[in-house]
């Protein structure tokens, strides 16, 4: 007699939003946080307890490792130098890679370009729509001359019209803008809901696998700025990019969060102008003024924008004031950082602040976060409360502890390296030991040392 099987039905209470299950009914998802999704499911309990094993195709069987051959999974440029140094090298074949911004940032005209640069070279791209209409799109292509031959557009809402323009184009590269818009029928929930966007994301992404196609998909983000949709979203695809870049500024970012194909502390610069965006190889410059006649409130650090070393220039402005409360605005810079920075000054280094407004803020619209900038905001600060500039040929770089010392930062050779590439003279950095000290060259011996010229000085 064969063994009954021991599988159960059993009430249980799901998410029809993002799947979560709960034993009793509950008015709001705990995982999705959404109201009135929670609804009752018959689920079978038990019934892996009777799974048996099938026969392994001959070509699916498992292999050494040694015998696996590496060539269909090589990067292949696409035609960005700037993205390919994020991807790590180009475009992997079967590679599943989500891009994600702020609406407006310019995601969909990057991956545009990107579809123009592989179509150029002979590859077939499809290139599906799910918010805007060919004819918008190719609007857009003319005015940034991504017009190719073999660029194909769709505008699909569906997933299941998507997969068969797979079917009937052929592409070797494919474009999804955006996985929040392509919904099935065959899924519960809405467009753009957990459960929809995982159900599309795991066919689009198996179907690029078995087709050995590299997928690009565009995503959504929340206004807190992450990724919409579920947290397995991140987990099933390959590459995860976000697009990053003020609408003030025309300066954009792109960096890997995660990467199974290379690093994920590469980062890729734009710069938004009327036909588009516009590689910048060497973006140093464009976070520099370059006043010829010194300026008080000024001074140049060298940031690391992952493996990048930037020169960014801070900038101060100290104004008296009567009011029992002064002013502490930032710009580029971390609130709390400068906030600290300032006590430490009036407290270690004897800069008076406590009557008197300050304005911080970087050039270019950068954002620092890295302690190592901290050094340069109080050299900024230091020389607006005493209305003395600081020599352009001078970059500070180091961490300021509460204590007022000056703490050594990561990369130091490849800031030195950089800094002298970019022409300056001097660099103050935690040699100096103290904020004190460093303040007082800053203003001071500085000025009464000649400019060097075809090499920079660290003080040690």
């Amino acid at each position: 007699m064969p063994k009954a099987s021991s599988a159960s039905t059993t009430l249980a209470y799901r998410c029809t939003e993002c799947g979560w299950r709960a034993a009793k009914w509950v008015g709001r998802c705990s995982e999705c946080q959404q109201w009135g999704t929670v609804q009752e499911a018959m689920e079978r309990t038990g019934a892996l307890r009777s799974l048996q094993p099938v026969a392994v195709a001959p070509e699916r069987r498992a292999r050494s490792i040694s015998d696996v051959t590496t060539a269909d999974a090589r990067h292949r440029p696409c035609g960005i130098a700037e993205f390919d140094r994020v991807l790590g090298g180009g475009l992997v074949p079967g590679a599943a890679i989500l891009l994600s911004g702020e609406p407006g940032v310019g995601k969909s005209t990057l991956l545009l370009e990107v579809a123009s640069r592989a179509a150029a070279t002979g590859a077939r791209v499809l290139y599906v729509t799910a918010e805007e209409s060919v004819g918008q799109v190719r609007v857009r292509a003319e005015r940034t001359g991504a017009l190719q031959r073999e660029l194909y557009l769709a505008a699909e809402t569906d997933l299941a019209s998507v997969l068969g323009q797979i079917e009937d184009v052929d592409p070797q590269l494919l474009i999804v803008d955006s996985v929040q818009t392509v919904s099935s029928s065959e899924a519960d929930g809405i467009a753009g809901g957990p459960a929809q966007v995982r159900e599309v994301a795991s066919t689009l992404i198996r179907v690029a696998k078995e087709r050995n196609l590299p997928l690009l998909l565009v995503g959504h983000v929340t206004k807190d700025g992450s990724i919409a949709g579920p947290r397995l979203l991140e987990h099933l695809v390959d590459v995860v990019c976000t697009f990053e870049g003020d609408r003030q500024t025309a300066l954009r970012f792109v960096r890997a969060l995660k990467n199974r194909f290379g690093p994920t502390d590469e980062v890729g610069c734009f710069e938004m102008n009327g036909v588009g965006l516009a590689e910048v190889p060497d973006p140093s410059a464009l976070f520099l003024s370059r006043n010829p006649v010194p300026v008080s409130g000024t001074c140049t650090t060298v940031a690391m924008e992952g493996r990048r070393a930037l020169p960014v220039e801070v900038q101060a402005l100290v104004v008296p004031t009567s009011a029992p409360q002064p002013r502490r605005v930032t710009n580029g810079v971390d609130s709390s950082r400068v906030a600290m920075l300032l006590a430490v000054l009036e407290r270690r280094a004897g800069v008076k602040l406590g009557q008197a407004d300050v304005y911080v803020s970087t050039v270019g619209g950068v954002r620092l976060t890295e302690p190592a900038a901290d050094l340069a905001i109080a050299l900024a600060v230091a020389s607006a409360a005493a209305d003395s500039p600081i020599r352009n040929d001078v970059v500070a770089v180091g961490e300021i502890s509460l204590a007022g010392e000056i703490r050594p930062v990561s990369s130091a050779k490849q800031r030195e390296s950089e800094a002298e590439r970019m022409g300056f003279s001097v660099l103050i950095d935690d040699a100096m030991r103290s904020a004190q000290a460093a303040v007082h060259y800053a203003l001071t011996a500085a000025k009464e040392a000649p400019p060097r010229h075809g090499g920079l000085t660290a003080l040690r």
